[in-house]
């Protein structure tokens, strides 16, 4: 469980969408320093806020902001793409598993001594298409499945350096990626204050929608779940 008042926050994707609204509810939580991440930074009129240049894609962008900054105690990984494709071009779906998979493992573990000192949470913004792939955008479900193994898998071996993690599995969302479909959606900053409510509450799936919230029971008491625990306590006794 970890309260954000006075802690450091690093947000990927921050320029539009969630990754927006989660910069402005971690400082109105009281953030000490929100560090904004992007392809290309933007300006914020609270000084609270650094922007920082990060493509999770590159691996120098990364390394040089893991150099630039000396604690952190939440990094959340919410950079995204989502392509319309049919699984045809493996370009595609390269694209996706190039940001949701390599991008999450390359930045979470240029960032892991910093949460590890802190004792912090990492956080990754994953998708309810993790659980069942959207028709319209395959190889972004595909991309998706995996960042939500890659997240469990993490979860498990990070446990014994006391850094938590957390499964944001979000359901439709007003940003960008979705503002064509007519379907009824949650607010960016709705999603928002319920990703650091669940974190401050220690709740590791974070189900933060009226759509998601639907699976929150299911999942946590559903076979999937269980075996989970089951082989995260073979990692603990292991270890």
């Amino acid at each position: 469980m970890l309260n954000i008042a006075d802690k450091t926050v690093l947000v990927t994707g921050a320029n539009r969408g969630i990754g927006r609204a989660l910069v402005e509810e971690a400082l109105r939580r009281g953030a000490a320093r929100v560090y904004a991440g992007a392809r290309r930074p933007f300006t914020h009129p609270d000084p609270r806020v650094v922007p920082v240049t990060l493509d999770v894609t590159d691996a120098a962008q990364t390394d040089a902001a893991a150099a630039a900054i000396d604690t952190l105690d939440m990094l959340i990984n919410n950079a995204g793409i989502s392509l319309d494709d049919d699984l045809t071009d493996p370009v595609v779906l390269e694209q996706h598993l190039a940001v949701h998979v390599f991008g999450v493992q390359r930045v979470s573990r240029a960032f892991l001594p910093h949460l590890t000192r802190a004792r912090g949470a990492l956080v990754n913004n994953i998708s309810l298409a993790a659980l069942a792939p959207l028709p319209m955008v395959p190889a972004y479900s595909v991309s998706k499945a995996a960042a939500l193994s890659l997240t469990q898998a993490l979860r498990m071996q990070l446990a014994a350096r006391g850094v938590s993690v957390y499964a944001v599995l979000t359901g439709p969302t007003d940003t960008d990626m979705t503002r064509d479909l007519d379907i009824p959606k949650a607010t960016v900053e709705s999603v928002a204050r319920a990703v650091f409510d669940s974190v401050e509450k220690g709740e590791e799936d974070i189900f933060p929608d009226p759509v998601s919230n639907t699976v929150a029971e299911p999942w946590s008491t559903g076979p999937t779940k269980a075996l989970e625990r089951e082989f995260a306590a073979m990692a603990a006794t292991a270890s």
